[in-house]
């Protein structure tokens, strides 16, 4: 299992991997530069405490409970795009939204569409998706969700 962004909360650059003891003998039987990263600054203290303060607030919190919001969010604010001709699903899971289309995304149309609704989205492949952070309110996920589908309209354009 490799953790990265999450660790942190996206607050700095840290990241841990975790193997069985079987896999961790297997990597250190192996040449260089066999998983070798190069970072110059291993260990970084700040982002370890940072790392340190994001799992107590979500070990001490309650994580269930805000995915399982952020997700009724979701999928209420979502639902028009279930609508538009060129979608291919909308799915939700846990804190996770997808608009899938039937083509690729037009980023340029799309981001300007998901900026004039207050929020910064970064389209991939066929996806408009967003993976709101569990201290989004009721009211940042619901616009959220509204970029999402602005996007998707502004990407589909004159069908």
């Amino acid at each position: 299992m490799c953790l990265g962004k999450a660790l942190t909360g996206g607050y700095m650059t840290l990241a841990a991997t975790l193997c069985t003891t079987r896999v961790a003998r297997g990597i250190a039987a192996g040449e260089v530069p066999v998983l070798a990263h190069g970072p110059t600054f291993m260990g970084n203290p700040l982002a370890c405490a940072t790392a340190l303060a994001s799992v107590e607030l979500l070990t001490e919190g309650d994580w269930r409970g805000d995915v399982a919001r952020v997700e009724a969010g979701l999928r209420e604010g979502l639902a028009p795009a279930t609508r538009l001709p060129g979608v291919r699903e909308v799915r939700v899971l846990g804190a996770i939204g997808v608009i899938e289309l039937d083509a690729p995304v037009r980023v340029r149309e799309a981001t300007r569409a998901a900026v004039a609704a207050g929020v910064w989205l970064r389209p991939f492949r066929d996806h408009v998706y967003a993976m709101p952070p569990y201290v989004s309110t009721a009211d940042d996920v619901a616009r959220i969700a509204a970029g999402m589908v602005a996007a998707a309209e502004a990407s589909l354009g004159e069908r």
